[in-house]
């Protein structure tokens, strides 16, 4: 399971207790890095009550280049929060789905390199958005960077758009982890002025598209120790809930053709 409500704020860690209490054995939450953590713009309301003093805000109310100490005790709050989770055994990776704007240049990878000392043992899964990170002549760059450090590659099925801010595929393996998320591939909708996350990630994925990804996702269980696949869970089509008829479908290719699918 995927979790994406701590994007949005800090989990208590009395919910992540919940969390942990109401799941059974051998469950694995991923957790979604709150905003802050990803260089978005975040609400000063959305920070912790006692982390809010001194931090800069701009003219429409949000958080604005805080400094890294600023950054490091939200960072602490938020691992702290995830305890109950981490001490449970259910504790999977945090994700870090950078924004468009963050690019592959120096200080995005020393950002990313800050950030990955900030997190310490847990997973680090990263997702950047723009195009530049998956450029030709950077990808063994970026996959030996992220290797060196630890780092999982998040790959993903996007829209077949070059659009900047769509990201590519790229499937590789940086961890014993291997991570994949199917975002979908309705071009017409991810950039639609004033769309909502729902409206973008509209697509119920046809058997023809999920078959493309039988081979890649045995090439990936081959090197990985535990692989994962998840689909957005925003929509319905024709009554069809999206996520769990696009899981259901890529299971059954997944074992007609002997990938083991749990």
């Amino acid at each position: 399971m995927e979790v994406d409500s701590t994007f949005y704020r800090v989990p208590t860690e009395q919910m992540v207790r919940g969390w942990a209490e109401r799941t059974p054995e051998g469950f694995v939450m991923h957790v979604k890095a709150f905003g802050l953590l990803t260089r978005h713009p975040v609400k000063l309301q959305q920070v912790p009550p006692e982390l809010r003093e001194g931090l800069p805000v701009d003219n429409r109310g949000r958080v604005d280049r805080p400094s890294r100490d600023a950054r490091s005790a939200v960072f602490r709050e938020f691992l702290g929060a995830l305890a109950p989770l981490r001490d449970a055994g259910k504790l999977g990776g945090i994700l870090f789905q950078m924004p468009p704007y963050v690019v592959w240049k120096p200080t995005s990878l020393d950002y990313l390199e800050w950030a990955r000392e900030q997190v310490g043992g847990d997973d680090f899964l990263f997702e950047p958005r723009h195009r530049s990170w998956y450029a030709e002549d950077v990808r063994d760059e970026l996959l030996r960077f992220l290797e060196e450090r630890k780092m999982t590659w998040v790959v993903v099925d996007a829209p077949k758009t070059d659009a900047p801010n769509v990201p590519a595929t790229l499937v590789a393996a940086t961890t014993p982890l291997a991570y994949v998320r199917f975002h979908g591939r309705n071009a017409g909708t991810w950039n639609a002025r004033g769309g909502s996350a729902a409206q973008r990630f509209d697509h119920l994925y046809s058997e023809g598209e999920l078959r493309e990804w039988v081979e890649p996702l045995r090439e990936l269980s081959n090197v990985a120790e535990h692989a994962y696949a998840f689909f957005n869970n925003n929509n319905q089509t024709d009554g069809v809930a999206q996520a769990p008829a696009g899981a259901h479908l890529l299971r059954k290719l997944l074992e007609e053709e002997n990938v083991p699918a749990a």
